[in-house]
C-alpha cells in the first residue's frame, strides 16, 4: 500500500530572515572623510617627493603671456656709485589661538638674497653749487649725500628652506590661488636687506667713488685742483 505525504507550508521559524541594512553612523561618516582627506594629502606629498610619478602624467608647461607694455620712460640723473650684495634668513612663524601647530599654524625658513645701489643724484646739483676759478685750473663741486635705493630681491638666489603647515592650513591650500605663497616671507626679506644696507657703508663707498669718478674727469679736463664736498 502506497501512502502519499502532502506538502506542508513552512511554519515562521523555518522561514529566513532577512535583515535590513543598517545606516552609517555619524561618527563612522565624519571619520571615514578624515581618512579619505588624509589619504589625498599623503598622495599629494609622495608625489612632489617623487618626480618621476609626477612626469609619468605628462605634465607639461606652457608661456601664453602677452607682449610686455611700456608704460612710460623716466630719465635718469643719479650716478648709481656702489652696489651691495646681502643675504639674510627669514624665519616666520605664524600660530594660532587656543590650537596647536598641527592643526593651524605656519613656519617658513626662507633664504632671502638681493642687492641695493648707492647712488648719489647729480641732478640736484646747481649753477650755484660748481664754483670754477679764472684760470680753469681748480674747480669745487657741492653735491648731495648719496642715498640707497630700494632693495630688489633676487629670485634666482633666494628659496625656501622648509614650510612647515598645520593640517587646516594644508586643506586650505587646496582652494587657494596661491598655494603656498611666499609673498610675506619675501616682504620681511626685503625690509631686513634694507635695514641692513642702512647699517653698511654703502653711501659712504657710494660717495668716495663718485669723487674718484669726478677727479678723474675734470683732470682729464685739465683741471689740477679738483674738490667734491657733499652735504648741499
Amino acid at each position: 500500500m502506497t501512502t502519499s505525504i502532502e506538502p506542508t507550508e513552512p511554519t515562521k521559524a523555518d522561514k529566513p530572515t532577512r535583515r535590513l541594512p543598517g545606516r552609517m553612523p555619524g561618527w563612522a561618516k565624519a571619520l571615514t572623510a578624515v581618512v579619505v582627506v588624509l589619504v589625498v594629502m599623503f598622495a599629494g606629498i609622495r608625489l612632489s617627493l617623487l618626480p618621476g610619478l609626477r612626469d609619468f602624467f605628462g605634465t607639461e608647461t606652457h608661456d601664453r603671456t602677452g607682449p610686455a607694455l611700456l608704460q612710460s620712460i623716466q630719465d635718469m640723473s643719479r650716478y648709481d656709485a656702489a652696489s651691495g650684495n646681502f643675504q639674510v634668513v627669514v624665519d616666520l612663524e605664524k600660530d594660532a589661538k587656543y590650537l596647536p601647530d598641527a592643526i593651524r599654524g605656519t613656519r617658513t625658513l626662507y633664504v632671502g638674497a638681493g642687492t641695493v645701489d648707492a647712488y648719489v643724484d647729480l641732478g640736484k646739483v646747481g649753477d650755484d653749487d660748481v664754483t670754477v676759478d679764472e684760470d680753469r685750473t681748480s674747480a669745487t663741486l657741492r653735491l648731495p649725500h648719496a642715498r640707497l635705493g630700494t632693495p630688489a630681491l633676487d629670485p634666482d638666489r633666494s628659496y625656501a628652506v622648509s614650510k612647515q603647515r598645520g593640517l587646516l592650513d594644508r586643506l586650505g591650500d587646496l582652494f587657494s590661488d596661491n598655494p603656498g605663497g611666499e609673498q610675506a616671507v619675501q616682504k620681511l626679506a626685503v625690509r631686513h636687506i634694507g635695514d641692513a644696507a642702512k647699517e653698511s657703508e654703502l653711501t659712504a663707498r657710494a660717495e668716495s667713488n663718485t669723487t674718484d669718478m669726478l677727479e678723474g674727469l675734470l683732470h682729464s679736463l685739465g683741471f689740477t685742483e679738483v674738490k667734491v664736498v657733499y652735504g648741499s
